[in-house]
């Protein structure tokens, strides 16, 4: 090889191969690397659109319900609402300054990318805070809890659909369970706890109850963006008659499913080693009852394990196909 660093740099995609000056790639690798690009535009254009409403969302549960009427939340963002109230800082400069170690750690924790949607993102939320006209919706302490919550989780729950985060207590607590045995919503809710521990004693009891409700609404709504309104059922079900339930899911629930080829363990006769065919398919929970009915009419003994899913992608789950292969 007479020039190494010159291969190197094409092989890492750094700079185009003399094929590919020349114009001679094959159709298909022109193809290919046509739609590689095609995913990623429509990957970014996705993120972006998602990082947006995610901003717009925050800042009207921000500034329309919660920083007028002093009210907090939990996480950073609940420190920059608490610290807005006690200081002169204005609420955009602190979103800044408070995520801004948190952006660091996330450089090192998740990636470069991660790290600069999610400055993209909270730098955005901070301009719509301080530049755009949301209006005071209501003076009602209940009304500010839930929906100011709500709308804050919205907006928490659509930047992490695009790849970031507005609010860094998620780095923190991803960053602490790798150096110890919490998990992260032992983190969450300790880093919480403080937060809110401090607010009654600064502010009052009252407000700190009124934090709590407002971040149990919060926390609700990312789940609703972050999960979806439908959840999904992951079923294993282990039989004799697995064939004649592979037939009924496919012709009468009409999903797809995938066989394993497994071995008996232990039943109820003792000790065994049989071969089976086991069944897994994915339906939605509206479907549970119907799937147990029919596996009961074809196999009473049949050994079924469920879990939930919080989400799939292809396969036969968000639309039923019109015909069936035989």
């Amino acid at each position: 090889m007479r020039y190494p660093l010159l291969h190197t740099l094409r092989r890492a995609g750094y700079i185009a191969s003399h094929d590919e000056y020349e114009g001679s790639l094959s159709p298909y690798r022109r193809a290919k690397k046509a739609w590689q690009r095609r995913i990623v535009l429509q990957s970014a254009i996705k993120d972006a659109i998602f990082m947006a409403l995610g901003i717009v969302a925050a800042g009207f549960g921000l500034k329309g319900f919660l920083l007028p009427n002093a009210f907090i939340d939990g996480g950073v963002t609940g420190i920059s609402l608490l610290l807005a109230e006690l200081t002169a800082l204005t609420l955009p400069t602190l979103l800044v300054l408070i995520n801004a170690p948190f952006i660091v750690l996330g450089y090192f924790q998740v990636g470069r990318a991660f790290a600069l949607k999610s400055a993209v993102a909270i730098c955005g939320l901070a301009y719509a805070v301080a530049v755009l006209p949301y209006p005071l919706i209501t003076h009602d302490k209940l009304l500010i809890a839930v929906f100011g919550g709500f709308f804050l989780g919205l907006g928490i729950g659509f930047s992490v659909r695009g790849g970031a985060v507005i609010d860094g207590t998620e780095i923190l607590a991803i960053y602490l369970t790798r150096k110890s045995s919490l998990s992260v919503g032992d983190v969450i809710l300790g880093f919480n706890i403080i937060i809110f521990s401090v607010a009654a004693y600064l502010l009052s009891v009252e407000t700190a109850l009124y934090a709590i409700l407002t971040y149990f609404a919060a926390s609700k709504a990312v789940d609703f963006i972050l999960e979806g309104i439908e959840e999904y059922t992951g079923v294993t079900i282990i039989s004799s008659r697995s064939e004649e339930i592979r037939r009924m899911i496919i012709h009468t629930l009409r999903r797809g499913v995938t066989i394993y080829s497994g071995k008996r363990g232990f039943g109820k006769r003792g000790e065994r080693e049989a071969e089976i065919d086991i069944i897994y398919t994915v339906i939605t929970r509206l479907e549970v009852s119907r799937l147990q009915q029919e596996v009961d009419a074809i196999d009473p003994h049949a050994f079924v394990v469920m879990a939930s899913i919080k989400d799939t992608k292809g396969g036969m789950i968000k639309k039923r196909p019109h015909k069936m292969l035989h």
